[in-house]
């Protein structure tokens, strides 16, 4: 029997949605339309209801605004539970984008997938109000710390960046590529040539790299940051998105990649185990990585928000947050909940084994890298010719 093939997709933002994942297995009403900001699903099986409208990425889930997926269990579930109804409009644009031109006059109640880098700057731009869930007690207070300290955006899962590896290239260096990171491919042109990094400009994972790599330089290695790219960028390949990065360069033509330490698990899931691994970087005999994070925040202008307060709580339960790991192929925030069993048998490296790069700068200072004139972002942009 044949292995049954990866999936198109299997991350979230800015990514197309995934298929055959494992899904919550309760019916729902969907109502498909075409909405002014992009595709929305309602879930309600009555009229004349108070209507909650909230903003993700259409792979929340397995597919908040696609196929339904685990999505379609929650958003059906909170519905009934709440006697509302759930409107999950997903973007054309941007989540921080939209709320910002709609910010006199608010159409989303909350918004679902900010992350580590926009979730400060819609903190920032005054589109969110604060919020504690009770759920809070039970989420790392790392995680906390490194998406919202003031509580405008609430942790719902995490996870970490990594290279990833074909087996030939484990092989070819020796075992040496799952030891090192940063400055074995900087110093080794052959080493570079087989790295496919995603666009900073315009990819959520390009810019948690360029995060990584900044804070690995600037933290662990006091060295300046712009070095590694000085020696890279002659020879590593682009990708516009991460989908092109890992589905059509990774393995055939190139043998690294950058991605996520549950890429391994992911593969195993779908009958594709064995043929790569993931790694960090290492000094001095540990671990260093980029923490990813997402989180859901209420919208400031809300008219709901003794609901809005109730779907945060909601999203923090046990068994919603069970339905992260093989959806969302991230850590559950909540950290009652057990990991499946792939995520301890696959091989990934522990989270609580990694040091978050994220501890040395705050979410603040994070977000002016990307949007300051001398920033990482605009510093990067000079280095590529971009």
């Amino acid at each position: 029997m044949s292995s049954p093939p990866l999936p198109a997709s299997r991350r979230r933002l800015r990514r197309p949605g995934a298929t055959g994942r494992r899904v919550l297995a309760i019916g729902v009403a969907l109502v498909v339309a075409v909405a002014g900001t992009g595709l929305y699903l309602a879930y309600s099986h009555a009229t004349g209801r108070t209507t909650l409208t909230i903003y993700t990425y259409a792979s929340f889930l397995g597919g908040a605004c696609g196929s339904g997926g685990a999505a379609g269990g929650l958003f059906a579930n909170f519905s009934a539970a709440y006697d509302v109804a759930v409107q999950v409009e997903c973007p054309s644009g941007t989540l921080v984008s939209t709320l910002e031109s709609q910010a006199s006059s608010p159409v989303a109640d909350l918004v679902v997938g900010l992350d580590e880098i926009t979730a400060p700057e819609a903190q920032s731009l005054g589109l969110l109000v604060p919020y504690s869930p009770p759920g809070l007690a039970d989420v790392n207070a790392s995680l906390i710390d490194h998406l919202s300290p003031q509580h405008y955006v609430t942790p719902y899962e995490y996870g970490y960046l990594a290279i990833d590896y074909t087996s030939g290239f484990y092989h070819a260096t020796g075992g040496a590529v799952a030891r090192s990171a940063f400055p074995a491919f900087a110093a080794n042109a052959s080493w570079a040539s087989q790295l496919v990094y995603e666009d900073p400009a315009g990819d959520i994972t390009g810019q948690e790299f360029l995060a990584w790599e900044a804070m690995y330089y600037t933290a662990v290695l006091h060295e300046n940051w712009t070095g590694f790219w000085d020696a890279v960028l002659p020879h590593a390949h682009e990708a516009p998105s991460w989908d092109t990065a890992y589905y059509s360069m990774f393995e055939n033509p190139y043998a690294t990649v950058v991605s996520y330490t549950t890429d391994p698990a992911s593969a195993a899931y779908y009958g594709a185990g064995g043929s790569f691994n993931s790694t960090v970087s290492t000094f001095g005999g540990r671990y260093y990585g980029w923490q990813t994070l997402y989180g859901v925040g209420i919208v400031r202008g809300t008219t709901h928000l003794a609901l809005d307060e109730a779907f945060v709580n909601y999203l923090l339960n046990g068994s919603v947050q069970s339905a992260i790991p093989y959806n969302e192929w991230e850590y559950p925030a909540n950290s009652t909940v057990p990991w499946p069993p792939l995520f301890l048998s696959s091989g990934l490296l522990p989270p609580d084994q990694i040091v978050a790069l994220n501890n040395d700068l705050t979410p603040t200072e994070l977000a002016q890298n990307f949007t300051s004139p001398n920033g990482w972002l605009a510093t990067w942009q000079g280095l590529a010719g971009a």
